[in-house]
């Protein structure tokens, strides 16, 4: 009998969860064990998982669940170097050099365990099955519209959070942007035809800001990228991978520019193979904003769990997306685990 162990997130402003507790009834309907900590954080509560059939575990009791159990959640794990011994489902970041992720690669070595990256559930064309990814551009671009806004009063943007719903997000940008008493900035997606990009747009056009719509046909000539330069805002969509072409070089902080936000949705700033050149690090949710350039300002927005700023929404949609995956735990060996399996064992061949 599969084991599935949902676990807490440890991470602060993650109240996110991969699975409701209508998705746990339907694993236990199918025969699954399920447990599931306990989380004063998480979106949905605790009672609906135990009226769904859970078992109910303390927050962080992971460590201590059996052999055969398949810890799932989403961010990263408490980074203590602790080697570790079971399967783990979750966004390791760990497949593209990142430093951080070879630690843990080490960790899964030390301990016999395995990753299976959540990034990587593919079906069999490469097509990933399910993504956090409408939300996080939905969610980029409402905090670079913050930084916009911010820039406009002569500051740097402040400390975001957590909202109940999209419409409470939608209704304070929509006052703060009227508030400037200024046109609405221009913007230019880039990868506007794939799940960050429609979210990113979607959100603009909800505000009425003007978008420049570029995917791979505007971008197939591989640079140089004047329009980047030329629009107020630059929304990246596109996910560091071997032969990414180069958006935002390390000489745009050039006075020569309209661009004074960059929202790097797909913030990989660590990877060699990314496309934003200017920054180095990610920014979190007290610091939303790196600045990078002066007269005139230029900042960067690259939260990394930026879905967890519309926590329900966007747990509610990865987790329809998912459960279909997650009902295959039971074949671990073949489909969509398997690839994902195979792939952690290439990177544990190559790890140092």
């Amino acid at each position: 009998m599969t084991h599935l162990w949902v676990r807490a997130e440890s991470r602060p402003n993650e109240d996110r969860v991969g699975i409701t507790p209508d998705g746990v009834a339907q694993l236990i309907a199918q025969r699954f064990t399920v447990t599931v900590e306990d989380s004063p954080r998480r979106v949905l509560p605790t009672d609906a998982y135990v009226r769904a059939g859970a078992t109910i575990v303390p927050e962080g009791s992971w460590p201590t669940a059996p052999d055969d159990a398949i810890i799932f959640g989403l961010k990263e794990l408490p980074d203590d170097g602790t080697p570790l011994r079971h399967r783990h489902v979750m966004f390791g970041h760990a497949f593209k050099g990142q430093p951080a992720g070879q630690a843990l690669l080490r960790r899964f070595r030390d301990g016999g365990g395995r990753l299976y990256d959540l990034e990587y559930l593919t079906d069999d064309t490469g097509r990933r099955l399910a993504a956090f990814g409408y939300w996080a551009g939905y969610a980029g671009a409402a905090v670079s519209l913050k930084a916009w806004v911010a820039q406009q009063r002569g500051g740097v943007c402040g400390p975001v959070h957590a909202y109940a719903d999209k419409a409470l997000l939608l209704d304070e940008l929509r006052a703060q942007l009227d508030a400037t008493g200024r046109p609405r900035p221009r913007a230019l997606v880039i990868g506007a035809r794939g799940r960050v990009g429609s979210g990113a747009v979607d959100l603009l056009v909800e505000l009425s800001v003007p978008v420049t719509r570029w995917d791979m046909a505007e971008t197939a000539h591989g640079g140089p990228f004047p329009e980047v330069l030329s629009h107020d805002l630059f929304i990246n969509a596109i996910l560091a991978q071997p032969g990414a072409p180069v958006f935002v070089p390390k000489d745009a902080v050039a006075p020569a520019r309209a661009l004074t936000v960059i929202g790097d949705v797909a913030c990989d700033p660590a990877s060699d193979f990314s496309p934003i050149k200017v920054y180095d690090r990610t920014t979190t949710w007290d610091q939303p904003v790196l600045r990078v350039a002066e007269n005139p300002a230029l900042d960067v927005m690259a939260i990394d769990n930026l879905p967890s700023i519309l926590p329900r929404e966007s747990s509610e949609d990865y987790a329809r997306q998912v459960l279909p995956v997650l009902v295959q735990l039971d074949r671990i060996d073949e489909g969509p685990w398997g690839r994902a399996g195979a792939l952690f064992g290439e990177h544990m061949e190559r790890l140092a």
